[in-house]
């Protein structure tokens, strides 16, 4: 699996962001080919450190397919609309993540 994660900063009007993020921009996201999930969160709690006020995360089953997606027009008119609404900026970090068995150690056998 790969992963897209966008980190949105706070921005100056977040009842605009959050409607235009759901509305309009997270639809043209759900078209993206191959995507297999996607999750969103707004209000995060980032702590003092940081000034991140969302994140959308996606799912692809490998880089191969995460790139093709992210060279599509569905992602052309992904980008084209980030300013519409993010104009204080967003990260993009693209990675594969990796599991870390919890099983053995204190507090959990899960994975």
């Amino acid at each position: 699996m790969y992963k897209l994660i966008a980190v949105y900063a706070r921005p100056e009007d977040p009842a605009h962001f959050r409607r235009h993020l759901i509305e309009t921009h997270l639809p043209l996201v759900a078209r993206f080919p191959g995507l297999q999930a996607l999750r969103y969160s707004v209000d995060i709690d980032a702590g003092e450190a940081a000034d991140a006020f969302a994140v959308v995360e996606c799912d692809f089953a490998d880089e191969d397919a995460l790139r093709s997606a992210l060279s599509s027009t569905e992602a052309e008119a992904a980008a084209a609309d980030v300013p519409n609404y993010a104009a204080a900026g967003v990260a993009i970090l693209i990675f594969e993540p990796q599991r870390f068995s919890l099983t053995g150690f204190a507090g959990g056998e899960h994975e």
